[in-house]
């Protein structure tokens, strides 16, 4: 069956990970299933707070160009440290955006994910995500 504690901690990279990759994707409504209803998304400068929000946020992002389908973008994430408390969690993830990623792939950005967890029935999800840039 495996220990139940690195099954958890296996659980919170593969988010991290989904949540890296519907960044760049067609699939809000899959980006935004991975954050609890009342989660926030912070970053310096703002934030989106619950589903709604964090939903307008990633269409917006889509529509100005910024990630998303044909834009050329990608986000990567690495150096992922998790610590799981039974049904609460967070971890530090060193993320990077890419730019031109079809010809010259450049490194436009890169910074740290703060991130808090919560188990709930339908497994673990996002509910505070702060963003730092450097």
């Amino acid at each position: 069956m495996g220990d139940p504690g690195a099954q958890d901690e296996l659980a919170i990279r593969d988010l991290v990970a989904r949540a890296s990759r519907l960044a760049d994707a067609d699939d809000v409504e899959a980006y935004v299933a991975l954050f609890t209803s009342d989660a926030s998304w912070e970053l310096p400068g703002g934030g989106r707070h619950g589903h709604d929000d964090i939903r307008a946020g990633a269409i917006e992002r889509r529509a100005d160009g910024t990630v998303g389908p044909g834009t050329a973008t990608r986000h990567t994430v690495g150096t992922v440290v998790v610590r799981v408390d039974g049904d609460h969690a967070t971890a530090e993830s060193t993320w990077q955006f890419f730019t031109h990623t079809t010809t010259t792939p450049t490194l436009a950005r890169l910074g740290t994910y703060h991130d808090q967890f919560v188990r709930t029935p339908d497994g673990w999800r996002i509910r505070r995500r702060t963003i730092e840039f450097g």
